[in-house]
């Protein structure tokens, strides 16, 4: 009979583990999906977990190797091996019918690339073709990354299927991005509360922070998937944007729905009409760069830190 104290810690990270589900899937059903497994996986295994111990950590663990399991089962169910003489499929032009996501030429120039690496780069090293669904696959020996997620803005076949905004975000530089944001999410969890803008807030932007401190030749308005003249105007307003998060009380408030606004790529058309997406990030980048320049904090330091309110009053914020 499963523990009562169990199913109460269980039911109470169910929010985290949905947020880090869609995060893995970037798909509202499979993530509902996930969870569920993860769950009654976790149920099953109650006599393994070890109590006083990281009980979320242990949940994210459990969801986390269940999807890269799923994934791997999806990957060989997928996979073609070409054993025809010189390679005769692999070959056939764009117009015979056997036409994949990206281009022929793509797929093999990206595995010639590959191939070329030192093995010990080589071996964690992995691509996938993921339906335009998953960027970044991180796990504990592996790195997988979407290569139909990446081939340009302006790659014809996204002309059809995505707006400029989630365009943007789709070209080769943000490949390393994408993926140290992707293991930086796996070794330090979200531990705020889902539905709090602050906590949100905090935790995107000190990814946002580590990226672009990580590559400071990347142009901030890249990194975001803005325009420059979008960029140019969260710094001239930047002022007015926290002045009406303060105002309408979203900061603290704790509302799912109007915090999830705030890290959509869609245009923030709630707060202005020339306000770009996913303007939580970027203010919560903000905040952080400001910390980091008050406390000379580590970025070590910086990850272990979960305390959202003490970070912004450390950081002395104010546009």
């Amino acid at each position: 009979m499963k523990s009562l104290s169990f199913r109460k810690d269980l039911v109470g990270v169910q929010d985290e583990l949905l947020r880090f589900a869609y995060k893995l899937t970037t798909d509202r059903e499979e993530a509902n999906d996930l969870l569920q497994e993860t769950s009654l996986k976790a149920l099953d295994n109650e006599d393994k977990y070890m109590p006083d111990t990281n009980f979320k950590g242990w949940m994210y663990t459990i969801m986390r190797n269940i999807f890269i399991n799923n994934y791997r089962k999806v990957v060989r169910d997928q996979t073609f091996i070409d054993q025809t003489d010189n390679l005769y499929h692999l070959n056939l032009p764009q117009d015979t019918g056997f036409e994949s996501t990206e281009r022929t030429y793509d797929l093999k120039e990206m595995h010639r690339v590959v191939n070329a690496l030192p093995k010990e780069y080589r071996v964690p090293f992995a691509m996938h073709v993921s339906g335009f669904n998953q960027n970044v696959l991180v796990g504990d020996s592996l790195l997988s990354i979407s290569i139909d997620k990446y081939l340009g803005e302006e790659y014809p076949l996204y002309q059809d299927f995505f707006y400029d905004f989630q365009r943007r975000l789709m070209t080769p530089e943000h490949i390393v991005p994408d993926y140290l944001a992707g293991w930086l999410m796996s070794e330090y969890p979200f531990e705020g509360k889902e539905n709090v803008l602050l906590d949100r807030m905090i935790y995107e932007g000190k990814i946002k922070y580590l990226i672009h401190q990580a590559f400071p030749e990347l142009k901030p308005e890249v990194l975001m998937g803005y325009t420059e003249t979008s960029y140019n105007w969260c710094k001239e307003n930047e002022s007015n944007l926290w002045k009406a998060i303060i105002e309408r009380k979203h900061l603290y408030t704790p509302d799912l729905m109007t915090t999830n606004k705030y890290f959509d790529n869609v245009p923030s058309i709630f707060l202005a009409s020339d306000a770009p997406g996913n303007l939580g990030s970027w203010l919560g980048w903000q905040i952080i760069d400001k910390y980091m320049r008050e406390t000379n904090s580590t970025p070590e330091a910086l990850m272990q830190n979960n305390d959202s309110q003490a970070i912004l009053t450390d950081s002395k914020y104010k546009p």
